[in-house]
């Protein structure tokens, strides 16, 4: 039967001292503790978590705005978590059902996976596209892209900034802006002096998770992804749209590279994401978009 307190408790902020409860429910049901990932997007977002009466957290989720601070042009919705000892009781309905009230009419997305499809389906979301996980150490086959590739600087942020705004179809200072100190590695990519790309590579469990991957074409998106992998002795991981399917089959063909599983891109309030999908090839992460 439902917990009638817990399917209907209102959900709290949740804020950086939340980290450990966040994390705590996060192995809960399986995942990665993933600290560094939630002490970002409780930094850079807004968390709302719904507490168990015997401690911790019966169920969390977080919310990033992008955009204007005051007029929120777009939101991701990401980490939707629910205990496992308060699994199918109608608390992770509850909880996004707060979540849609809270956010009003600014357009929502998220990555679902085949669980949780069902449930946003049934909530008005709607599947505008699908992204493929891969994971291994990226080690090129066959001749390199010629696109320069460098360690990005502070000097660049302003160029990073802008071409982002245009791919991603809103603004994201607040979240980019905490790049550098979030990512083992921020490169970019330029020709003729002008920065056509940049990518990331964040600490992730055992692994570096690429992202975001922002390049003018799939051979600027390569050098990228090639940069990284040669300045770290861990596997990479990432998340491609799956339209980009030229980078995918360059990504596969490296022997120990698999796909890792697919999630479903959805939206809540608008057709389709805003921005330029031709250049934006992996999300920050899929709960940032």
């Amino acid at each position: 039967m439902p917990t009638p307190s817990l399917a209907t408790s209102p959900a709290r902020p949740l804020t950086v001292r939340d980290l450990t409860a966040c994390a705590d429910l996060s192995e809960d049901r399986g995942w990665p503790r993933e600290e560094h990932k939630w002490g970002l997007l409780l930094a850079a977002g807004r968390g709302y978590g719904i507490d168990d009466p015997d401690g911790g957290l019966a169920a969390a989720c977080v919310v990033t705005s992008y955009g204007p601070v005051d007029r929120p042009e777009l939101a991701a919705i990401g980490m939707v978590l629910v205990a496992e000892r308060h699994a199918r009781q109608g608390i992770g309905r509850h909880l996004m059902q707060q979540v849609l009230a809270d956010t009003g009419p600014v357009p929502l997305t998220l990555h679902a996976t085949s669980n949780g499809r069902p449930l946003y389906e049934e909530l008005g979301f709607k599947t505008v596209g699908r992204a493929e996980m891969v994971r291994g150490r990226f080690t090129p086959t066959g001749p390199l892209p010629d696109v320069a590739t460098r360690a990005a600087t502070g000097e660049d942020l302003a160029a990073v900034l802008r071409i982002d705004a245009e791919v991603f179809g809103t603004d994201r200072t607040h979240v980019l802006a905490r790049l550098p100190a979030f990512a083992d590695q921020f490169r970019v990519a330029e020709a003729d002096g002008e920065l056509i790309g940049y990518a990331a590579a964040w600490p992730n469990m055992d692994t570096q998770v690429v992202g975001p991957l922002i390049a003018r074409d799939t051979e600027t998106a390569k050098a990228l992804v090639a940069s990284l992998a040669r300045h770290t002795d861990r596997p990479l991981r990432t998340d491609i749209d799956v339209r980009h399917e030229e980078l995918l089959r360059w990504l596969k063909a490296a022997p120990d590279v698999d796909t890792a599983g697919f999630n479903a891109v959805m939206t809540y309030g608008t057709a389709d994401l805003p921005g330029d999908w031709s250049r934006r090839f992996a999300p920050l992460t899929v709960a940032a978009g």
